[in-house]
């Protein structure tokens, strides 16, 4: 890899983007090499939560338009910019740790994290409309999603940023920590998650995403028996395994199947 880092420490697999010179703008062989990575880590059953972060002092300043403009466009990987915006198959959780500006299709990279972790000086936008460009990585929808529609329209429209206070009362950030306590905020998020049955993580999220897909709660309360990580779960060795502990009294002991 050339301009990511990716370490696997226990079950987690770590991927940072790293061309801090650039605010880790994304160019095409980055694109190349997320994708890579992201493959790898939902194809690796040994791997139960991925964290995405950024070198220096910034998570992602977004597409690196000096590229684009010296190189020309190239199409996006198979699973989308980044490697992550179109993923919507993963089901394994995915975090964010926001460590500095995360804007344009950083933001979009963000957004399609299951948590973001942000610290105090993190910022967040969608500023493509003053280049002459627009947001087309999936952000418009997920923010709009995740915040409502008035709110997001008035970061997109504008394209204001805001900051990681603003962006926890809006609702798109989970939480907001001082700068020097990031990397321990992450921690602790993981080890919450690792505390479950990584299938009931996975079922969990599915049942969620899907979920938002159906008419309504009762129609995904329907749904929910037919989605392949619910199947996956109810017919797994840690479901029996959580039960079983729990009657012994001991921590129950995942194995993934």
């Amino acid at each position: 890899m050339e301009h990511i880092t990716v370490e696997q420490r226990g079950r987690v697999t770590r991927i940072t983007l790293a061309r801090p010179a650039v605010l880790n703008a994304i160019n095409a062989r980055m694109h190349e090499e997320l994708e890579e990575a992201f493959n790898a880590f939902a194809a690796d059953d040994g791997q139960w939560v991925a964290v995405v972060t950024g070198q220096g002092r910034g998570f992602c300043a977004g597409s690196d338009l000096k590229a684009v403009a010296a190189e020309g466009f190239r199409s996006y990987p198979a699973h989308g910019y980044a490697g992550l915006i179109e993923r919507f198959d993963c089901d394994k959780p995915i975090i964010a740790a926001v460590n500095g500006l995360a804007l344009g299709g950083g933001f979009e990279v963000a957004l399609a994290c299951d948590l973001i972790i942000a610290a105090e000086s993190a910022r967040f936008g969608l500023p493509e409309p003053r280049v002459g460009a627009v947001a087309l990585g999936g952000g418009l929808h997920r923010l709009a999603r995740q915040i409502g529609l008035k709110r997001a329209m008035g970061m997109i429209l504008s394209a204001r940023p805001v900051d990681a206070a603003e962006g926890e009362r809006l609702g798109f950030v989970t939480e907001v920590v001082p700068d020097t306590d990031l990397e321990s905020a992450v921690e602790r998020w993981v080890e919450a998650i690792l505390l479950g049955a990584p299938l009931s993580i996975r079922a969990s999220k599915q049942a969620v995403m899907r979920g938002l897909d159906e008419a309504g709660v009762a129609a995904a309360m329907a749904a929910q028996p037919g989605y392949p990580a619910f199947a996956a779960w109810s017919a797994s060795a840690d479901l029996r395994e959580g039960t079983t502990a729990f009657a012994e009294k001991r921590p129950p002991v995942w194995q993934g199947r």
